[in-house]
């Protein structure tokens, strides 16, 4: 089953979210960033049949008021399978480290407590983010959109952590992400677009859709030289796993 593992479906960004998830033929994990957006999760998953909720407060909104309730109240709803997304970005906010930290471990806390996977965003803080992730063992993880080297990668799956793959491996200057997907084993691998943002070719440059899962599994696929329905049934078999997904293939 082709299972988007990471998307964004808000209103603000889709003239009609309808059409979009009626064109994905599989199933989508949506991830909340903030109040609004984890609110609009939670009218999603209750809406479609084929969407699922990760529920989470980004690293950007540290310094605004967004609420743990909103979270915690709703982690035992069948269809909210994580939380997310969450995690440490240097890249845009370097003032706020240590906010950024706390609000990254509350979080990993509420997934503790609740048996939820966590989907990590890290981005310019691999460092930090290892070391506070390394702490928490009986954690399951997933590092969301993933960018970092071939060496953190191959330290990641020994911890039994799983790795985001989206539209970036089919862009042409993505070697880096190409090694790190011909060299890692596909149980380790989850399929995502991240939309609507990192549309893969061939259509970089216009607004993504989950529908799009499909060309990230096929170059995969090309990358380890294997079938495009093999890498399909494998992604889907450890997003399953990964995060409890009350489905069967």
């Amino acid at each position: 089953m082709l299972i988007d593992t990471h998307c964004h479906l808000s209103n603000s960004d889709y003239e009609n979210v309808d059409e979009i998830v009626k064109r994905m033929k599989g199933v989508m994990i949506v991830a909340g960033c903030d109040d609004k957006t984890n609110l609009e999760v939670l009218e999603l998953i209750n809406k479609y049949e084929n969407v699922y909720g990760v529920l989470g407060i980004h690293p950007e909104y540290v310094m605004k008021k967004n609420s743990y309730k909103i979270i915690e109240n709703n982690l035992t709803h069948p269809k909210i399978v994580g939380i997310g997304e969450v995690g440490l970005d240097y890249h845009w906010d370097k003032e706020h480290k240590k906010e950024q930290k706390q609000l990254f471990i509350n979080q990993i806390e509420l997934a503790r407590k609740y048996h939820k996977t966590v989907v990590v965003h890290s981005r310019d803080a691999i460092e930090d983010t290892l070391e506070i992730v390394s702490k928490y063992p009986e954690v399951k993880f997933v590092f969301h959109c993933y960018s970092s080297s071939l060496e953190i990668a191959q330290e990641l799956v020994k911890k039994n952590i799983r790795l985001g793959i989206g539209g970036v491996v089919t862009f042409k200057n993505s070697a880096k992400l190409k090694r790190v997907v011909e060299q890692i084993d596909l149980e380790y691998l989850l399929l995502e677009t991240d939309s609507p943002y990192l549309t893969p070719e061939p259509y970089r440059g216009k607004q993504n859709e989950p529908a799009n899962t499909l060309y990230v599994a096929q170059k995969i696929a090309e990358i380890k030289g294997i079938s495009v329905d093999m890498v399909i049934a494998k992604t889907g078999e450890n997003a399953i796993e990964q995060f409890d997904l009350p489905i069967s293939l």
